[in-house]
């Protein structure tokens, strides 16, 4: 099967290097998928899970908050503010983050309630990813 080069970079490191088969996206407008051969685009990202599936045939996911994604000839590049493989997701921290959330939410007076929302949606991806 063809494949094509996914570059994973944060901020701090590179998060995943290698040839997938297939890409699949939280994108600010929906979610998008990636096959070879895909025509050039760049796309905004929202939080959610990017999940992809490996020159072997190994499907991974990732918890992902936000970047930008560049489709460009045999490669995709994902510039994400956060990404997190399921092993880096500290489970019970991503619990407490999302029950603060709540938390916030449930007394809206005096709150950003945006934030808020904000956080509780990158905490319920991670539970998602991380187990």
């Amino acid at each position: 099967m063809p494949v094509f080069k996914l570059d994973v970079v944060t901020p701090e490191r590179t998060i995943y290097s290698g040839s997938v088969q297939s890409l699949r996206a939280p994108g600010s407008q929906g979610g998008f998928g990636v096959l070879p051969r895909h025509a050039s685009m760049l796309a905004a990202l929202a939080v959610g899970p990017l999940s992809f599936v490996e020159e072997e045939g190994e499907g991974k996911s990732m918890a992902i908050s936000g970047g930008f994604a560049e489709v460009r000839g045999e490669s995709v590049t994902v510039l994400a503010e956060t990404a997190e493989s399921p092993v880096d997701i500290d489970v019970d921290r991503a619990q407490a983050a999302r029950d603060r959330a709540l938390e916030r939410l449930s007394h809206r007076a005096d709150i950003d309630v945006e934030r808020a929302q904000a956080a509780l949606m990158r905490a319920l991806n991670r539970l998602k990813i991380g187990g």
